[in-house]
C-alpha cells in the first residue's frame, strides 16, 4: 500500500519541471500518514515517510530557509542572510499591507501611472474600476505587475509612499536586512532582501486570513469591465501538483533567478519554505524541502 501511494505521488508530481527525485528509503518504522488527495490533482498522496536521521535534501538554490510556521523555529537554512533581489515574492508584503489596510470591498479606479509596468501584466486601462479585493486576488494568483502598482498607488498615493510603508512594515516584522523600492519586485537599485527576512513576511502573510485564503487558490476567473472573462492558473506549480501545499508566491527576474515561497500543512504541522536564486529546478527544490519539513 505504501509503495502504491509513493508511486502515485511520483506520477502526479512529475508535472513539475524537472521530475521530482525519489526520496531515500527509510530504515525506521513510521506510521504512514493518511492519504490526502486534491480534486485538481487526483492521485497525489501523503508525503514520503522520512527517517528522523535523514537530513534536508540538497538543492540548487543560492539560499533557502525552512520554518515551522506555528513556532517560528528554523528547521533548515542555507545562506539565509545573503542579500539578494527576491522578485515577485515581495508581493506578499504588498498584499499584506493592502489586506491589513481594510476596505477591500471599495472600488479602485485605474490611473495612467498604474499601467507603467513591464510584463507580466493584466493590461489594466485607465478609467477601469475594480474592487480592491479582486485586484488583491489577481495580484497573488497571477502576479500582475500593473496590478501591484495600482494597489500601491491606491493605498499610499504614489509608489514612493508605498515603498516607505513596505520598509516600515518590514522593520515591524523584524526584517533587518531588507529594503524595498517598488511593490512588484521588478529590478531596482537598492532593492534587496534575504531568505530569512522573506520567511518573516511569509509567516505574517500565512497568519493573515485574507492573504492565506487567496494564495491557496489554484485558479481564478477575472471579469473585465467590458464583459470579457478569463480564468487564470496560479503561477505556483508546487501548489497545483502537491496536495499538501497551500500557497504562497512565485518570483523571477534575470537578476534574482527563480524564487519561490511555498507553504504546507499536514498532521498538525505548518511549514514555510523560502527558496531564492534558483534555476529551473525551483519547483523540485521547493517541493523536496516542503515535503521534508512536513515529514520530518
Amino acid at each position: 500500500m505504501i509503495r502504491r501511494s509513493v508511486a502515485c505521488l511520483l506520477v502526479a508530481v512529475s508535472l513539475l519541471t524537472p521530475a521530482l527525485a525519489a526520496p531515500k528509503k527509510s530504515t525506521v518504522a513510521k506510521k504512514p500518514a493518511p492519504k490526502v488527495e486534491s480534486p485538481a490533482s487526483p492521485g497525489i498522496a501523503e508525503p514520503f515517510a522520512v527517517a528522523a536521521d535523514d537530513g534536508p535534501p540538497s538543492i540548487n538554490a543560492q539560499s533557502c530557509i525552512v520554518i515551522d510556521a506555528r513556532t517560528g523555529s528554523v528547521l533548515h537554512e542555507k545562506n539565509a542572510d545573503q542579500l539578494r533581489p527576491v522578485a515577485s515574492t515581495q508581493k506578499l508584503l504588498t498584499a499584506l499591507i493592502v489586506a491589513e489596510s481594510g476596505d477591500l470591498d471599495e472600488s479602485v479606479t485605474v490611473r495612467p501611472s498604474d499601467t507603467w509596468a513591464e510584463p507580466s501584466k493584466l493590461y489594466l486601462k485607465p478609467g477601469e474600476t475594480y474592487s480592491r479585493y479582486k485586484l488583491l486576488q489577481i495580484l497573488l494568483v497571477k502576479s500582475m505587475n500593473d496590478v501591484a502598482r495600482c494597489l500601491a498607488r491606491d493605498n499610499a498615493g504614489n509608489i514612493e509612499g508605498f515603498a516607505a510603508k513596505m520598509n516600515a512594515k518590514a522593520r515591524l516584522l523584524g526584517m533587518v536586512n531588507s529594503n524595498f523600492v517598488n511593490p512588484n519586485g521588478l529590478p531596482a537599485s537598492g532593492q534587496y532582501s534575504t531568505a530569512r527576512d522573506m520567511g518573516k513576511v511569509a509567516m505574517a502573510a500565512y497568519r493573515n486570513p485574507i492573504v492565506r485564503s487567496i494564495v491557496r487558490l489554484k485558479t481564478l476567473t477575472w471579469n473585465y469591465t467590458d464583459g470579457r472573462s478569463r480564468t487564470f492558473e496560479n503561477t505556483n506549480r508546487v501548489l497545483r501538483n502537491y496536495a499538501l501545499c497551500n500557497g504562497m508566491k512565485t518570483g523571477y527576474t534575470e537578476a534574482s533567478g527563480h524564487c519561490l515561497i511555498s507553504s504546507g500543512s499536514h498532521g498538525g504541522r505548518d511549514v514555510i519554505v523560502v527558496v531564492l536564486g534558483d534555476n529551473k529546478q525551483v519547483w523540485n527544490d521547493s517541493y523536496r524541502l516542503l515535503n521534508w519539513g512536513l515529514s520530518s
